[in-house]
């Protein structure tokens, strides 16, 4: 529960700013495809254009990530471990938010966290197309930029991810142009090494470049790709375009890929903004709908997840030729971006929305969501630090809404049992 701590404490945030609302049952449907970021009623972040960064674009002719209609997993035990001993202790968790600190303030559109192994960690921002250092204690500091980024709206500097087995080594995707790219360095005291380019000719656009990678426990690295504004990318196996891409950390393709000779792990995405895997070695996606539904989805290889044939749930009980969500939001309370997981939890940060999401995993089975932080405005990554606490970013500098003094933050939640 929340703690009485948290009343009054200098920055820390009150009781009801931090818990947004209770479980939203009404809301949600379980199981289909998902929304964008438009102005939100009553946010006191004032008036939000469109999470698809072209405020006045018309639906799915390639409509934005998804505003106007068309980013460690925690050790814990788990059923399938062998107990070492009788009295072994079940898993941790599910968790929840018990109290939220401004940890940094003043910067520009930023996108991506990446955790170095001392609980450091660099940030991604966008527009400025440059990395920044973040300490535990908050201090910022400028890295440097990362070059031939090349990106409008919804395009430029995203996601980046270190490497767990090479800890010096970071991946970044970016947008060069009319492509975007998976770009390869060190990091070493303060320093960028050379950037190479290990994976081009992703299709890009002003609209749904998707951005996010993460290695997964099979050390491989998974790309998420957006349709590029046109949905039929996404159904396409010879464009890399409306996909979640699987490669090794050379940027070559693993033998056991779903596909011969092709990046593709799974297809029929329209613009895929959050990647985590579960204790089990699950992989989980947080993906942007257009103007029907947003949606989680428990991702399988070779797996076809409908865009644009399907959006949502069908009513009709869809079709084997898809695979369904396991959750799904209206458009404007979620158009979700990172997602993390820690102790039987997921936390996806949402930018129409404004607020970020937990849905429990007791036992592996996805529960009812609940809302939180619906107070800073929108929000565009969560990921888990080495020592437990949450990070979430707000993203009210991106051109969406009016920012407010102070943005963007990055926000430090302690997670405790729910």
């Amino acid at each position: 529960m929340i703690s009485d701590a948290t009343r009054g404490t200098i920055g820390k945030v009150s009781v009801n700013r931090l818990l947004g609302s209770v479980t939203v049952a009404a809301a949600l449907v379980v199981a289909g495809c998902g929304g964008d970021d438009e102005p939100e009623p009553g946010q006191p972040a004032a008036t939000e254009t469109s999470e698809d960064e072209s405020p006045a674009e018309s639906p799915d002719d390639g409509s934005p990530e998804n505003e106007t209609p068309d980013e460690s997993p925690g050790s814990e035990t788990t059923d399938e471990s062998p107990p070492s001993s009788p009295t072994d202790a079940p898993a941790a968790g599910p968790v929840e938010p018990t109290d939220v600190e401004e940890l940094v303030t003043d910067l520009d559109a930023p996108w991506s966290i990446a955790f170095l192994s001392d609980g450091e960690a660099l940030v991604s921002q966008r527009d400025e197309e440059t990395i920044v250092h973040v300490t535990e204690s908050g201090d910022v500091t400028e890295v440097g930029e990362v070059p031939g980024v090349e990106g409008e709206a919804e395009g430029g500097l995203l996601g980046i991810a270190f490497d767990p087995n090479a800890p010096d080594t970071l991946y970044v995707y970016a947008t060069a142009g009319d492509e975007n790219q998976v770009l390869r360095t060190t990091y070493d005291d303060g320093e960028f090494g050379e950037f190479e380019t290990l994976l081009d000719g992703i299709p890009a656009s002003p609209r749904h470049d998707g951005g996010r990678i993460a290695f997964g426990p099979d050390g491989m690295l998974y790309i998420a790709t957006g349709d590029a504004g046109d949905g039929s990318n996404s159904q396409d196996l010879d464009t890399l375009a409306g996909k979640i891409l699987r490669v090794t950390p050379d940027g070559d393709i693993p033998d056991d890929n779903p596909f011969d000779d092709s990046a593709v792990y799974s297809y029929g995405h329209r613009n895929v903004e959050g990647l985590a895997f579960d204790d089990e070695g699950r992989l989980w996606a947080s993906e942007f709908g257009d103007s029907a539904a947003d949606e989680l989805n428990l991702i399988e290889a070779g797996g076809n997840y409908g865009w644009p044939e399907v959006e949502g749930i069908p009513d009709d009980g869809g079709s084997e030729d898809y695979i369904d969500p396991v959750h799904e939001w209206p458009v404007e309370d979620a158009s979700p971006s990172g997602l993390a997981y820690v102790d039987q939890t997921l936390f996806m940060a949402a930018l129409r929305g404004a607020r970020l999401w937990q849905i429990p995993l007791p036992g592996g089975e996805a529960g009812e969501p609940t809302d939180y932080l619906d107070d800073y405005g929108r929000l565009r990554d969560a990921v888990v630090a080495p020592d437990g606490t949450l990070w979430v970013l707000t993203n009210n500098t991106d051109g969406r809404t009016d920012p407010r003094e102070g943005d963007d933050r990055i926000l430090r939640l302690t997670l405790s049992d729910s």
